[in-house]
């Protein structure tokens, strides 16, 4: 904010020269690396509901009548290797979410991308069925396209370190913006008004002061979460946290009992692992690898903010079906508790749906500071002019050309809807014959 803005305001002289630089600095950052800060955060909005959009664009990816019961584990991934007879070694299956999900079948090193950063193979099998209903690689999807934009500009190793440099710059920018926002306590009210009757300009730049105060925590949290993601090691080993960052998985516990001709299923190393945390639910389950390999049943329990990727593990002797080794997190230190929490922290998973929604709205709070503050910027060096603004005049006309835009949506999406219903009448007829 200006002085001219505040003339009552009298500082010292070093405080003065002090908001001089930081000033600099936040219009500097903002003028440079603005647009970068608006495309991770608007990515990153979009990554949240990664899922929610492959499954609206891939219809396949809803099971169209789910059942009370699912297939069993060892029929699933027995389906899954004979639609990949060429893919030896190991799988992860992850189980969905929700009855109307399919079961992704997580193959990690292809030899399709085998030089990629990370581009395993994904495929997509029905619970009900075994059918296999779609075959794709991570970096393929509409997705994880824009997550791998969100997390490393598309550019592999190489981009990770921009993005978490990026990271360290948006804190810088957003404390001078706090260090500028605050205008003492005396005049503290003043920084909360929001002036509609002195120009578009006046009422952007204190839209622009007001939103940037009201998301800074949440910019803060996401920018230092997002940069210790792009280096995971680094907190792991100031928290002594080895093994506990975002996708590790964990240490590489082996077999040891003799090998048999009568190994144990996939669903029987389930019911064993499920023996210590009887009440959880399962989410991930990782075969063997090699004769010396063991199961990995990620497990997840009621207390834990990690929805997709909870870090109770249990591993099962494929020969013996012995527990070999069990993380419960509930015995974490408080540092490795700290680590992992910090991917459901950046992604608001930590905090249900509404969490995720608040998220969502705080991603593209970048790309909002970065557009008021550059017209405001344009305005203050005489690019643009200023306009006077009638709210009311204003609200009278939003209203009537969105009315008009709703009805022309409604227009075109009237034969969806009429056919969405037609389907929808066809498969309840369909199931009360069926019952």
């Amino acid at each position: 904010m200006s002085e001219t803005q505040y003339p009552l305001i009298v500082r010292p002289r070093f405080v003065v020269n002090a908001r001089k630089w930081w000033r600099l600095c936040h219009i500097y950052l903002a003028l440079s690396l603005g647009l970068l800060f608006a495309l991770i955060g608007l990515t990153g909005s979009l990554s949240i509901y990664r899922e929610e959009l492959d499954s609206l664009f891939n219809p396949q990816l809803r099971v169209d009548a789910p059942q009370a019961q699912l297939l069993s584990l060892d029929k699933i991934i027995a389906a899954v290797r004979t639609a990949n007879p060429d893919r030896h070694g190991s799988w992860t299956l992850e189980l969905p979410r929700a009855a109307d999900g399919v079961i992704t079948a997580w193959f990690e090193k292809p030899k399709e991308s085998v030089d990629a950063f990370y581009a395993p193979l994904m495929v997509s099998v029905n619970p009900y069925t075994g059918q296999v209903v779609d075959s794709r690689f991570w970096g393929q999807t509409l997705g994880t396209w824009v997550l791998d934009l969100h997390t490393q500009l598309l550019q592999d190793g190489f981009g990770r370190h921009c993005v978490a440099a990026l990271g360290g710059l948006l804190l810088l920018s957003v404390i001078s913006g706090l260090y500028l926002w605050w205008p003492g306590w005396r005049r503290l009210g003043i920084a909360f008004s929001v002036r509609h009757d002195t120009g578009l300009m006046t009422l952007l730049f204190d839209l622009h002061r007001l939103l940037g105060f009201a998301s800074s925590g949440l910019l803060l949290l996401l920018a230092f979460t997002g940069f210790h993601l792009a280096y995971p090691t680094l907190l792991e080993n100031l928290t002594a946290a080895s093994g506990m960052g975002h996708g590790d998985a964990g240490p590489n516990v082996r077999s040891t009992a003799i090998p048999n001709d009568r190994p144990v299923t996939l669903s029987e190393a389930v019911l064993v692992a499920r023996g210590p945390f009887p009440s959880s639910e399962v989410r991930r389950i990782t075969t063997p690898a090699g004769e010396l390999g063991t199961y990995r049943i990620n497990l997840r329990q009621r207390h834990e903010i990690n929805q997709h990727h909870p870090f109770t593990t249990v591993w099962v002797d494929r020969w013996s079906g012995q527990i070999r080794d069990v993380q419960n997190p509930s015995k974490f230190s408080p540092g490795q508790t700290f680590t992992t929490w910090l991917w459901p922290l950046h992604t608001g998973e930590a905090f249900g749906n509404g969490g995720r929604l608040l998220w969502f709205f705080v991603g593209s709070m970048p790309a909002l500071l970065f557009a008021s503050g550059l017209l405001h910027w344009l305005y203050r060096h005489g690019f643009i002019p200023d306009r006077e603004i009638d709210l009311k005049q204003s609200a009278i006309t939003i209203r009537s050309r969105g009315i008009t835009l709703i009805q022309r949506i409604a227009a075109l999406l009237k034969p969806v809807l009429n056919k969405a219903v037609q389907v929808i009448y066809g498969r309840l007829s369909r199931i009360k014959r069926l019952k």
